[in-house]
């Protein structure tokens, strides 16, 4: 079997993912091109499956830009493989920004809030400077503002924040062009910037993913 018949074969059987089939008609991508290897892997801390992490700010046009995308491939991931979000310590409101984060994830808002901060922050132009001012906004789409700055200033999401800014400095990812940034198993590392778009970074993903399960 060819390379180019191999690499549609294996992302055909990442069943429920929605990029997959954008490598299916192209050559297999290529290390050092569409995406890269860590130098050092990292530990994993998902079990049994294979971890994807995104690394992301909510001040990052370029990740508003790709969350919908993002979105849409989570949302039918396979039970083998789970997807964690990384909040990066760069770019404007760093602190505000990784305590919203997880905060909306001790909550179980991940889902329902994610895009309408990023709509706050790059739509709506709303600066988002204090705890206080993304509260609002979760209490505007019917979230509980009150939790929500008392997880805010919880001790389990102050911890995240600082497992998430030690994750962006093993990963080696830097402010540009560093966000949004995929990495799968702690081995490999992609971008939209680096394989040429949100869709295609998704499909590089899903061959990742079969890469490191084969």
């Amino acid at each position: 079997m060819d390379r180019r018949h191999f690499t549609k074969a294996l992302l055909a059987s990442t069943a429920g993912t929605v990029a997959g089939s954008a490598w299916s008609q192209a050559p297999a991508p290529v290390e050092g091109r569409e995406y890269s290897r860590l130098e050092v892997p990292q530990t994993t801390n998902s079990p049994g499956k294979v971890e994807v992490l995104e690394f992301f700010s909510y001040a990052c046009p370029h990740c508003n830009t790709f969350e919908p995308e993002l979105e849409a491939w989570a949302g039918k991931l396979p039970p083998f493989v789970t997807l964690r979000r990384v909040p990066v310590p760069f770019l404007a409101n760093v602190e505000t920004f990784q305590r919203t984060y997880y905060a909306l994830e001790t909550l179980g808002l991940v889902e329902s809030m994610q895009r309408k901060v990023f709509q706050a922050v790059h739509s709506e132009r709303l600066r988002l400077e204090r705890i206080e001012d993304v509260a609002a906004v979760v209490g505007r789409h019917c979230g509980d503002a009150t939790k929500f700055l008392a997880a805010c200033k919880s001790f389990s999401v102050a911890a995240s924040c600082g497992r998430a800014k030690k994750l962006t400095a093993d990963f080696g990812v830097v402010s540009y062009p560093g966000v949004p940034s995929l990495a799968i198993q702690g081995r490999f590392v992609t971008s939209p910037v680096q394989a040429g778009g949100g869709r295609q970074a998704l499909a590089v993903t899903d061959f990742l993913i079969q890469k490191v399960r084969a």
